[in-house]
């Protein structure tokens, strides 16, 4: 069984910088296609980024592209986003999840465990 833990969210000035880190419990990671979601105050969730089991590709949101980058170390079952240039708009509660599949996907329904989410505010 997947179990998800994100950590690195906090509050952060705009401009600046956060990882953040999801570690992943189950036996399965390295088979898994990993994503990043976030779901800001009275708005949808929506996709942020993902990446393939191997960490060869990766897909973008357009509102990050250039900003954000999400990698992946097999080795210690755990995924990243590094997100630089953090805008008023990046806050939200940012949620990682590991696809059913080792190929990328960004679709939400393609995603079948989710942790719990971690917040990230940027104050302008």
């Amino acid at each position: 069984q997947v179990q998800l833990v994100e950590s690195g969210g906090g509050l952060v000035q705009a401009g600046g910088s956060l990882r953040l880190s999801c570690a992943d419990s189950g036996r399965t990671f390295s088979s898994n296609a990993m994503g990043w979601f976030r779901q800001a105050p009275g708005k949808e969730r929506e996709f942020v980024a993902a990446i393939n089991w191997s960490g060869g590709i990766t897909r973008y949101a357009d509102s990050v592209k250039g900003r954000f980058t999400i990698s992946r170390d097999n080795a210690k079952n755990t995924v990243y986003l590094q997100m630089n240039s953090l805008a008023p708009e990046d806050t939200a509660v940012y949620s990682c999840a590991a696809a059913r599949s080792s190929r990328l996907v960004v679709a939400m329904a393609a995603f079948g465990s989710w942790g719990q989410g971690t917040q990230v505010t940027v104050s302008s």
